[in-house]
């Protein structure tokens, strides 16, 4: 039997439907079989889109293509375990695995010697035209990881923000904050790593 509110009360609404790609996320993690190979179609221009982002920055001739960093990604992240909570957890955990796979490509290749051939990392750049050759990736890789070392939230951010392309609004609904922590923390963390790239 439904109940009803007395009257004058208004009803509470309802939670908002979770979206096609947050209800196969909650399927996987439940141990769906069928949700990876449904999920796949949803989130591949978006990978995609991630790809180009991350690879915005890399030397003309780079020997990893978008498409090859997608699907290295998508292995990686099929095996690996994560409590996915939502489409923008995905999209985050997607960003951070690219970012690693470029940075594991620039070691592999041993492009990054000391005061060799570096490319500096523009911070100043919109989040699709951070300046990020493999020489710069992973001294960027290396900035990063220092500073998580400090404040782990402010990595996050700056990773969600330049490997997502995620808007500030976007940030703070996905890690709870409000819009202006986000951008603190994000002004805070480009002078932290220009400092510690320069």
């Amino acid at each position: 039997m439904t109940q009803r509110n007395p009257p004058g009360v208004p009803a509470e609404p309802s939670p908002p439907e979770p979206s096609p790609v947050t209800r196969l996320l909650i399927e996987w993690r439940s141990g769906g079989s069928n949700a990876v190979d449904q999920l796949v179609p949803l989130v591949y221009d978006e990978l995609r889109r991630l790809a180009a982002v991350q690879m915005s920055g890399e030397r003309p001739g780079h020997t990893l293509q978008p498409t090859a960093l997608v699907h290295e990604a998508f292995a990686r992240l099929v095996n690996v375990e994560v409590s996915w909570q939502d489409r923008g957890h995905f999209f985050s955990v997607a960003a951070r695995m690219m970012r690693r796979i470029l940075v594991d490509h620039a070691r592999s290749r041993g492009r990054a010697k000391r005061g060799g051939d570096v490319v500096k990392v523009s911070l100043e750049q919109s989040p699709l035209e951070l300046e990020a050759a493999e020489a710069g990736i992973e001294a960027l890789d290396d900035a990063l990881e220092a500073l998580s070392a400090l404040d782990e939230r402010k990595v996050r951010i700056v990773e969600l923000h330049y490997f997502s392309g995620m808007t500030h609004p976007e940030i703070a609904r996905l890690l709870e904050l409000s819009a202006s922590t986000v951008d603190r923390d994000l002004r805070l963390a480009r002078a932290w790593l220009k400092r510690a790239l320069s």
